[in-house]
């Protein structure tokens, strides 16, 4: 809305881009979500980190779905219009894509708004993959070593503590990584990003959904049952 209202074909074309984009990866980055929340017969986060818990880092999902796990981080750097998939902003090509005409407070709400997506999926990732506040080392594994019970109420709140920042840690991680392709990767073109999403993520998220529904019903402790 915002490319169609400047009047500028410019921003016309980035906004055009935006909505492709956009359309294109919401349906592989659902599938990968699916397939952690069939693990976790949930879809509540909290109980999606409760199920990675107990076995530390060997517990997270990035090693039950892998597959899942790059899906949805390249879908949602896709999503944030990230490099190297920010052609609706592509400088090079068509000024700044939508928000050619946009200045001041209003280009900011733009760039602050990329910037809150890439956090939120960041977030996402690590809640979803990376055990959320779960520590790589499990907390009452820890707290035997030290011949503390876990009832205290001291160790509660600093386990509290210490899950939001480790929480933080692995979402800024996350942010770093996205921050150093931009600076690495180049820019793809708009029929490689449309094919990419059609052509290769959505048929690779249905396999990985139907290959989770089936090693769920093999395994079922492993996978979740």
């Amino acid at each position: 809305m915002s490319g169609y209202a400047s009047n500028n074909k410019y921003s016309l074309l980035g906004g055009l881009r935006a909505a492709a984009q956009s359309i294109s990866y919401e349906i592989p980055l659902a599938l990968s979500v699916l397939a952690v929340v069939m693990m976790s017969n949930s879809l509540s986060t909290i109980d999606i980190v409760n199920q990675q818990s107990g076995y530390g880092i060997l517990g997270w999902n990035i090693w039950r779905q892998p597959v899942g796990f790059i899906i949805f981080w390249i879908a949602a750097l896709a999503e944030c219009e990230r490099m190297p998939f920010d052609l609706p902003e592509a400088e090079e090509e068509i000024v700044a894509g939508y928000q050619t005409e946009y200045s001041g407070m209003k280009f900011a709400l733009f760039y602050i708004a990329s910037y809150v997506n890439l956090v939120l999926s960041a977030l996402l990732v690590s809640i979803l993959y990376l055990g959320g506040w779960d520590f790589p080392i499990p907390i009452n594994l820890i707290a035997n070593w030290l011949s503390i019970s876990q009832t205290h109420p001291i160790l509660q709140v600093v386990t509290a503590c210490l899950g939001i920042i480790m929480t933080l840690l692995k979402t800024y991680f996350l942010v770093f990584i996205a921050i150093l392709l931009r600076w690495t990767v180049p820019r793809v073109r708009i029929d490689q990003l449309l094919n990419l999403g059609w052509k290769f993520l959505l048929p690779v998220a249905l396999v990985n959904l139907l290959i989770t529904a089936a090693l769920k019903l093999i395994f079922p402790l492993a996978f979740g049952g």
